[in-house]
Protein backbone atom coordinates (compact mmCIF):
# COMPACT_ATOMS: atom_id res chain seq x y z
CA UNK A 1 0.00 0.00 0.00
CA UNK A 2 1.02 3.59 -0.45
CA UNK A 3 2.56 5.77 2.22
CA UNK A 4 0.07 6.16 5.05
CA UNK A 5 -1.50 9.55 5.48
CA UNK A 6 -2.25 10.80 8.97
CA UNK A 7 -5.87 10.22 9.96
CA UNK A 8 -7.52 12.67 12.31
CA UNK A 9 -10.58 12.22 14.52
CA UNK A 10 -12.14 14.40 17.20
CA UNK A 11 -9.69 13.23 19.87
CA UNK A 12 -6.99 11.33 17.98
CA UNK A 13 -4.21 11.46 15.45
CA UNK A 14 -3.47 8.14 13.74
CA UNK A 15 0.04 8.15 12.31
CA UNK A 16 2.90 5.84 11.42
CA UNK A 17 5.21 4.67 14.18
CA UNK A 18 8.53 6.46 14.66
CA UNK A 19 11.89 5.27 16.02
CA UNK A 20 11.22 7.42 19.11
CA UNK A 21 8.07 5.41 19.99
CA UNK A 22 9.85 2.52 21.76
CA UNK A 23 9.00 3.76 25.26
CA UNK A 24 5.34 4.22 24.35
CA UNK A 25 5.26 0.72 22.86
CA UNK A 26 6.85 -0.67 26.02
CA UNK A 27 4.20 1.03 28.20
CA UNK A 28 1.51 -0.51 25.99
CA UNK A 29 2.81 -4.06 25.70
CA UNK A 30 4.35 -4.66 29.13
CA UNK A 31 0.93 -5.11 30.74
CA UNK A 32 -0.35 -8.69 31.00
CA UNK A 33 -3.96 -7.46 30.86
CA UNK A 34 -3.27 -5.75 27.52
CA UNK A 35 -1.43 -8.67 25.90
CA UNK A 36 -3.74 -11.37 27.30
CA UNK A 37 -5.81 -11.33 24.11
CA UNK A 38 -3.01 -10.35 21.71
CA UNK A 39 -0.91 -12.80 19.64
CA UNK A 40 2.24 -11.93 21.58
CA UNK A 41 3.77 -12.17 25.03
CA UNK A 42 4.22 -9.14 27.28
CA UNK A 43 7.40 -7.14 26.89
CA UNK A 44 9.84 -7.40 29.78
CA UNK A 45 12.46 -4.80 28.83
CA UNK A 46 12.95 -1.65 26.79
CA UNK A 47 15.31 -3.64 24.57
CA UNK A 48 12.44 -5.98 23.69
CA UNK A 49 10.29 -2.93 22.94
CA UNK A 50 12.95 -1.49 20.62
CA UNK A 51 13.29 -4.85 18.84
CA UNK A 52 9.52 -5.20 18.40
CA UNK A 53 9.22 -1.63 17.18
CA UNK A 54 11.98 -2.17 14.63
CA UNK A 55 10.79 -5.60 13.50
CA UNK A 56 7.04 -5.08 13.30
CA UNK A 57 6.39 -1.36 13.06
CA UNK A 58 9.39 0.24 11.33
CA UNK A 59 11.40 -2.17 9.14
CA UNK A 60 8.31 -3.63 7.50
CA UNK A 61 6.52 -0.30 7.64
CA UNK A 62 3.61 -2.46 8.76
CA UNK A 63 3.67 -3.80 5.19
CA UNK A 64 2.65 -7.28 6.27
CA UNK A 65 -0.29 -5.63 8.05
CA UNK A 66 -1.48 -3.61 5.08
CA UNK A 67 -2.19 -0.58 7.26
CA UNK A 68 -0.83 0.14 10.72
CA UNK A 69 -1.28 3.28 12.79
CA UNK A 70 -0.09 4.50 16.16
CA UNK A 71 -3.10 5.83 18.10
CA UNK A 72 -2.08 9.19 19.58
CA UNK A 73 -4.14 11.64 21.64
CA UNK A 74 -4.38 15.16 20.23
CA UNK A 75 -2.66 17.47 19.85
CA UNK A 76 0.65 15.58 19.73
CA UNK A 77 0.67 12.94 22.48
CA UNK A 78 2.77 9.79 22.32
CA UNK A 79 1.11 6.55 21.12
CA UNK A 80 -1.32 4.96 23.57
CA UNK A 81 -2.11 2.05 21.27
CA UNK A 82 -2.16 0.82 17.71
CA UNK A 83 -4.65 -0.25 15.08
CA UNK A 84 -3.73 -2.41 12.10
CA UNK A 85 -5.26 -4.21 9.14
CA UNK A 86 -3.58 -7.28 7.67
CA UNK A 87 -2.41 -7.16 4.08
CA UNK A 88 -3.35 -10.84 3.78
CA UNK A 89 -6.58 -12.18 2.31
CA UNK A 90 -8.38 -11.89 5.66
CA UNK A 91 -7.82 -8.11 5.86
CA UNK A 92 -7.93 -8.74 9.62
CA UNK A 93 -8.44 -5.71 11.84
CA UNK A 94 -6.66 -5.65 15.19
CA UNK A 95 -6.04 -3.08 17.90
CA UNK A 96 -4.59 -2.59 21.36
CA UNK A 97 -4.78 0.24 23.91
CA UNK A 98 -3.07 0.96 27.19
CA UNK A 99 -5.35 -0.13 30.03
CA UNK A 100 -5.88 3.39 31.42
CA UNK A 101 -7.50 4.35 28.09
CA UNK A 102 -9.98 1.45 27.98
CA UNK A 103 -13.76 2.07 28.02
CA UNK A 104 -13.54 5.56 26.52
CA UNK A 105 -14.56 4.72 22.95
CA UNK A 106 -11.03 5.25 21.64
CA UNK A 107 -10.75 1.92 19.78
CA UNK A 108 -14.13 2.59 18.15
CA UNK A 109 -13.13 6.14 17.19
CA UNK A 110 -9.86 4.94 15.66
CA UNK A 111 -11.62 2.00 13.99
CA UNK A 112 -14.18 4.24 12.29
CA UNK A 113 -11.40 6.39 10.79
CA UNK A 114 -9.51 3.32 9.57
CA UNK A 115 -12.55 1.58 8.09
CA UNK A 116 -13.45 4.77 6.19
CA UNK A 117 -9.89 4.87 4.84
CA UNK A 118 -10.10 1.22 3.76
CA UNK A 119 -13.41 1.78 1.98
CA UNK A 120 -11.85 4.78 0.18
CA UNK A 121 -8.92 2.57 -0.88
CA UNK A 122 -11.31 0.05 -2.44
CA UNK A 123 -10.59 -2.87 -0.10
CA UNK A 124 -13.66 -5.12 -0.50
CA UNK A 125 -14.03 -6.24 3.15
CA UNK A 126 -12.36 -6.59 6.52
CA UNK A 127 -12.60 -9.25 9.19
CA UNK A 128 -11.85 -9.15 12.90
CA UNK A 129 -11.75 -11.88 15.53
CA UNK A 130 -11.92 -11.91 19.29
CA UNK A 131 -11.49 -14.55 21.97
CA UNK A 132 -14.96 -15.39 23.31
CA UNK A 133 -13.55 -14.54 26.77
CA UNK A 134 -13.08 -10.95 25.54
CA UNK A 135 -16.61 -9.87 24.54
CA UNK A 136 -15.81 -6.15 24.90
CA UNK A 137 -13.70 -6.42 21.76
CA UNK A 138 -16.74 -7.82 19.96
CA UNK A 139 -18.72 -4.77 21.06
CA UNK A 140 -16.15 -2.55 19.31
CA UNK A 141 -16.56 -4.64 16.16
CA UNK A 142 -20.34 -4.20 16.28
CA UNK A 143 -19.97 -0.43 16.71
CA UNK A 144 -17.85 -0.40 13.55
CA UNK A 145 -20.75 -1.98 11.65
CA UNK A 146 -19.24 -5.46 11.55
CA UNK A 147 -21.47 -8.54 11.55
CA UNK A 148 -20.85 -11.75 13.49
CA UNK A 149 -20.39 -14.70 11.10
CA UNK A 150 -19.14 -17.74 13.03
CA UNK A 151 -17.06 -19.12 15.91
CA UNK A 152 -14.07 -21.41 15.46
CA UNK A 153 -11.26 -22.94 17.50
CA UNK A 154 -7.59 -22.33 16.75
CA UNK A 155 -4.37 -23.48 18.40
CA UNK A 156 -3.24 -19.90 18.92
CA UNK A 157 0.36 -18.94 18.36
CA UNK A 158 2.80 -18.03 19.73
CA UNK A 159 1.05 -18.87 23.01
CA UNK A 160 0.18 -22.37 21.79
CA UNK A 161 -3.20 -22.54 23.51
CA UNK A 162 -6.62 -23.52 22.14
CA UNK A 163 -8.86 -20.47 21.74
CA UNK A 164 -12.43 -20.09 20.56
CA UNK A 165 -12.62 -17.02 18.31
CA UNK A 166 -15.66 -15.17 17.02
CA UNK A 167 -15.23 -13.82 13.50
CA UNK A 168 -16.86 -10.56 12.44
CA UNK A 169 -16.89 -9.13 8.94
CA UNK A 170 -17.67 -5.83 7.23
CA UNK A 171 -18.13 -5.81 3.45
CA UNK A 172 -17.51 -2.47 1.75
CA UNK A 173 -18.43 -3.48 -1.80
CA UNK A 174 -22.12 -4.24 -1.41
CA UNK A 175 -21.71 -8.04 -1.32
CA UNK A 176 -23.43 -8.29 2.05
CA UNK A 177 -23.63 -12.09 2.05
CA UNK A 178 -19.90 -12.69 1.47
CA UNK A 179 -18.28 -14.60 4.34
CA UNK A 180 -14.53 -15.10 4.75
CA UNK A 181 -14.51 -18.88 5.27
CA UNK A 182 -10.81 -19.72 5.61
CA UNK A 183 -10.84 -20.06 9.40
CA UNK A 184 -14.10 -22.06 9.24
CA UNK A 185 -12.68 -24.41 6.61
CA UNK A 186 -9.46 -25.19 8.46
CA UNK A 187 -10.97 -25.65 11.94
CA UNK A 188 -12.43 -28.93 13.13
CA UNK A 189 -14.37 -27.07 15.85
CA UNK A 190 -16.68 -24.48 14.28
CA UNK A 191 -20.24 -23.36 14.79
CA UNK A 192 -22.61 -20.40 14.59
CA UNK A 193 -23.83 -19.05 17.90
CA UNK A 194 -27.49 -18.07 18.06
CA UNK A 195 -27.00 -15.01 20.25
CA UNK A 196 -23.81 -12.95 20.22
Amino acid sequence: MEQLSVLETERLLLRTFRPTDAEALYLLLKEEEVTRFLPMFSLKTMEEAENRLNQFFLEQGCGSFGLCYAICPKPDGPPIGYIKVSGEESHDLGYALRKEFWHRGIATEAGKAVTKRLADLGIPYITATHDIKNPRSGEVMKKLGMTYRYTYEEQWQPKNIPVLFRLYQLNFDGQSERVFRTYWDRSSVRFVEKEV
